[in-house]
């Protein structure tokens, strides 16, 4: 069975005798998958591979870019333009949309930037991202010392000219996703294993930052990496056995169990209800009843 149910209002997610379907196979680690509700296509990471790829919705599986400077976590703007964390540059670049790439950001008070894993775009177009150490390791990186001293959230203008620290207090930052409304940014901790709630103003700037939720009950292998949310406002993040499913309560309401370890997701197909899984070597999908947001 690939989903455990901790509440009734998990059956409005997806259907309990769902299954998983492998669509696609034989990479090193994926991570990053955004579903262009245009083209319908998913474009995803291949952190180690130091490529990207792009798969249509028949399953198709293409090169999209390569050397993709260990691209990790990908997603659109309000404009369709793709933005993407880099670990072998500790950057975010900006895809424009005739293909040329921007670089948005690298550095911060004069200091290379560790490695920005995952980001967001706000509907005016500030960027949020965060910046762990993970592209600093071996395997998923590129070996070298830090020279930030603080695994740290930032808040970048659309044309990258300011960059602001929002948060330094993390152990390792890793996904994050706004709420529906915009006015509410979540962003996980992976080695604390839970997920921080901040109240965002108008110019980016931030309150609060308390714990809102632990991501530590379930069996198998998974921790707080990928994060985003649905059309109805639930949270969705990886974690032990899976994707946990949380209410805007806070409450989880389950786990779609996952048959590898599973660091990111998205929604797609053309009513965002096929729900894609970037599982280590493999993407797999899986059929779910409420649907995903469109990024752009």
């Amino acid at each position: 069975m690939s989903v455990e149910v901790r509440n009734y209002g998990m059956h409005d997610i997806v259907d309990a005798e769902a299954t998983l379907e492998k669509v696609a196979e034989g990479f090193l680690f994926t991570e990053g998958p955004i579903w262009h509700p245009v083209e319908a296509h998913l474009t995803f990471s291949d952190i180690p591979g130091n490529e990207m790829f792009r798969m249509d919705a028949n399953g198709n599986v293409t090169s999209f870019r390569k050397p993709s400077d260990m691209g990790n976590g990908n997603t659109y703007d309000h404009k369709g333009r793709m933005l993407t964390c880099h670990h072998a540059t500790s950057s975010v670049t900006r895809t424009e949309l005739d293909g040329t790439i921007t670089t948005l950001a690298t550095h911060y008070e004069g200091k290379e930037l560790n490695s920005p894993n995952d980001l967001v775009a706000r509907r005016d177009g500030l960027i949020f991202f965060t910046d762990p150490t993970y592209g600093r390791m071996e395997y998923y990186g590129v070996i070298r010392e830090p020279e930030m001293g603080a695994q740290g959230v930032y808040c970048l203008t659309p044309d990258g000219g300011t960059i602001t620290r929002i948060a330094d207090d993390f152990a390792q930052p890793n996904g994050l996703c706004f709420s529906l409304d915009h006015n509410t940014l979540y962003v996980n901790d992976t080695e604390h294993k839970h997920i921080r709630r901040f109240e965002v103003a108008e110019d980016g700037s931030v309150t609060g930052g308390d714990v809102w939720v632990e991501v530590t009950v379930g069996e198998g292998d998974g921790h707080p990496d990928g994060m985003k949310i649905d059309s109805k406002g639930n949270v969705y993040c990886t974690g032990p056995g899976g994707v946990h499913v949380i209410t805007p309560d806070g409450e989880t309401l389950g786990v779609i169990r996952m048959a590898e370890f599973t660091a990111n997701f998205a929604w797609g197909g053309d009513d965002l209800t096929d729900l894609y899984f970037t599982s280590s070597t493999s993407i797999y999908r899986i059929a779910v009843k409420t649907p995903g947001l469109a990024l752009f």
